[in-house]
Formats: C-alpha cells, sequence, structure tokens
C-alpha cells in the first residue's frame, strides 16, 4: 500500500506531465520550461528540480508516455482484427497510426519530428516503447510466414549482416527480405502521416483517410499480404 507521501509524490509527478503536455501542444518541445510549470503548480522554482531534475529528463519522461500511448492505442486497434485477416490487420495498423497522431499533432511531432537540438534520448528509456509499433507490424509479417521473392532487390552483404543480428529481437523468424519490406512500409506509413499533419500535401491532396487507405493497400501488397476482407 503507498503512503500519503508517495500519493502525493504520483500526483504531483501527473500533474508535471499534464502541464508538460499542454506546453508542447502550444510552445511545441522547444518551449518546455520546468520554471512556468513550477509556477503553474504553485511551486518555487527549485521545488520542481525535486520531482524532475532538468529539461532532458522532462522531454525522456514526455517521449516515454507518447511512446506508450502511441502503442496502446495502435496495439488495441489491431487486436480487435481476426487473426487471420492478415490484409485487415494492416489497414487498421495503418488507420490506428494516422488517428492517434491527428489526435496528438504535437506528440507526434515530438516522436516522428525533427530532433530536438541538443538532446539525445537515452536507448535505455525509450526504445522498447518506441519499438512496439514497429514490432506489432513484423509480428503481422511473421504470422504471414512470407518468404524472399524475385521481387526483392538484391541486397549487400554488409546489409544482410545488419539485418541479420536484429533477428533474434524480431517475431517469428523474419528474413532478411522480408524484414526490409517491413522497413520499408512503416517508414512510409509514417512519411505519410508526417507529410498531413506538417502541412506537406497542401494543393496536392485533400482527401487524406482515403489517401492513406489507398497507399495503404499499394504497401500491403508490396509487403506480399492479402488484400483485406470485405
Amino acid at each position: 500500500m503507498t503512503t500519503p507521501r508517495q500519493r502525493a509524490h504520483q500526483q504531483t509527478m501527473t500533474d508535471i506531465l499534464r502541464i508538460a503536455h499542454q506546453q508542447l501542444r502550444t510552445e511545441g518541445s522547444a518551449g518546455l520550461s520546468l520554471r512556468a510549470i513550477a509556477r503553474e503548480l504553485g511551486l518555487v522554482s527549485s521545488a520542481i528540480y525535486r520531482y524532475v531534475p532538468s529539461r532532458d529528463e522532462l522531454l525522456t519522461l514526455l517521449i516515454e508516455e507518447s511512446y506508450n500511448a502511441f502503442g496502446d492505442a495502435v496495439e488495441a486497434a489491431e487486436a480487435r482484427c481476426h487473426r487471420g485477416d492478415l490484409g485487415r490487420r494492416w489497414l487498421t495498423i495503418g488507420r490506428a497510426v494516422r488517428r492517434w497522431a491527428v489526435a496528438n499533432p504535437a506528440e507526434w511531432a515530438l516522436l516522428y519530428g525533427s530532433p530536438v537540438p541538443g538532446y539525445h534520448a537515452p536507448p535505455e528509456r525509450t526504445t522498447a516503447a518506441g519499438s512496439r509499433v514497429p514490432l506489432l507490424l513484423l509480428g503481422l509479417l511473421a504470422d504471414a510466414e512470407l518468404e524472399p521473392s524475385q521481387d526483392d532487390p538484391p541486397m549487400t552483404a554488409a546489409l544482410r549482416r545488419e539485418l541479420d543480428r536484429l533477428r533474434p529481437s524480431l517475431p517469428g523468424e523474419l528474413q532478411p527480405e522480408i524484414l526490409a519490406r517491413g522497413l520499408l512500409a512503416f517508414s512510409s506509413l509514417c512519411g505519410l502521416v508526417s507529410l498531413e499533419l506538417f502541412g506537406q500535401f497542401t494543393n496536392t491532396v485533400t482527401q487524406f483517410p482515403a489517401h492513406l487507405d489507398h497507399q495503404l493497400t499499394r504497401l500491403g501488397k508490396s509487403l506480399g499480404l492479402p488484400a483485406p476482407s470485405a
């Protein structure tokens, strides 16, 4: 059982992160300010450092929380699909990625936008959370039991070795060619969503959900997945 002091500490941390997300949405990552958060909480500026020792730590906490919220949303959507409907699972993953990004554009920009100058995310804190959605896609490809084909372009020996080194940490027995397809599909999906959110489709595309579905269908074919059921 937690003590009153522990509960008070946790509530303060919750409030700090809530205000930090608000700052992220209004000021961007460059505008994050622990002193401003302290003022809003009615704390003296030095007191907040007992909870969050630096701006870099605040960024790391926001990244962890955002990646996990993103993973929760996409995993929940994909879990509602029939396991055997591989095409539907891919379409659902893509739609859920866009849906979360549209609902949380500031957090999407933090995760997939320009790096914050001078900040380097600690991999031991952020890699697992940041891998949840890509691993969900790779798990789908493992379930599909795909094999390399003549349509896969040649791969250098160095790239093959690099992708092979990843295999023990990935679901199933993904061949390097299949892993490369998955990386292309995920980066293409992130690119489509980012171009929409960052206004790069101006005077080009306005039917964003239909455009995404169209491109997800193309990407699904390149992955080797069947079309989703009706």
